[in-house]
């Protein structure tokens, strides 16, 4: 396994490399999407957003037809909308967003990562895959030298942050809005900014919006 990550991390030890082989079902979705849709991204997502920034958004995985299809994290489909709507509005970002990486949006005191760099069936990775992919999510948070916030979108990325920040799952269990100190940074949770989520009023955006006006007033 050890021989396995080091082939997979070309680049720097928080990316995988665009042929990661560690999770066999993914790989093969991968290629299936690769052989359907070869003008598409249809590889591990890079973070995206300044490394020097103090704020981290995690989310769970890359959607098939958004960042699978971009290569940028919550562009070309609906979360990205929201997401990057309320980070304008909170200044964590700046310029038009148009769904797609060349739109000519910067992220400004802000950086984005997936707990799961490739997309999964049906946007569902397994418990397996979760812990697999973990190292890249714990590279990406150590070489963020000023981080002093994160936010979780939804359980699953919740729970993974704080894995890889050395906590068990218990230390704070996830609940929209819910926010504590987990060693040097402030963890703010979030349900997912998903088109189910908002369609089913689970997630409004006003419910979005307190999350990052609370994360700014922390960063002040």
């Amino acid at each position: 396994m050890a021989a396995k990550m080091a082939a997979a991390r070309p680049a720097a030890a928080s990316e995988p490399g665009r042929d990661c082989p560690l999770c066999p079902r993914l790989v093969d979705f991968r290629e299936e999407w690769r052989a359907n849709e070869p003008g598409w991204h249809n590889a591990p997502v890079p973070a995206f957003g300044p490394v020097d920034a103090p704020l981290l958004i995690v989310g769970l995985a890359p959607g098939l037809r958004g960042a699978n299809r971009t290569g940028r994290p919550f562009t070309g489909d609906y979360a990205g909308d929201l997401l990057y709507a309320t980070l304008i509005e909170y200044g964590f970002a700046r310029g038009p967003y148009a769904a797609h990486p060349e739109d000519g949006l910067t992220l400004t005191g802000a950086r984005i990562v997936n707990a799961v760099r490739c997309v999964p069936p049906q946007n569902k990775p397994t418990p397996e895959e979760i812990r697999t992919c973990r190292p890249f999510l714990s590279a990406a948070m150590a070489e963020m030298p000023a981080l002093r916030a994160i936010v979780t979108l939804g359980k699953i990325a919740h729970d993974s942050t704080l894995a890889a920040l050395g906590q068990k799952a218990s230390r704070l269990k996830f609940g929209h809005g819910v926010s504590d100190e987990v060693g040097s940074v402030r963890l703010f949770a979030s349900y997912h900014c998903s088109r189910y989520n908002t369609n089913t009023g689970v997630l409004t955006p006003e419910m979005f919006r307190s999350v990052f006006s609370a994360v700014r007033a922390s960063l002040g």
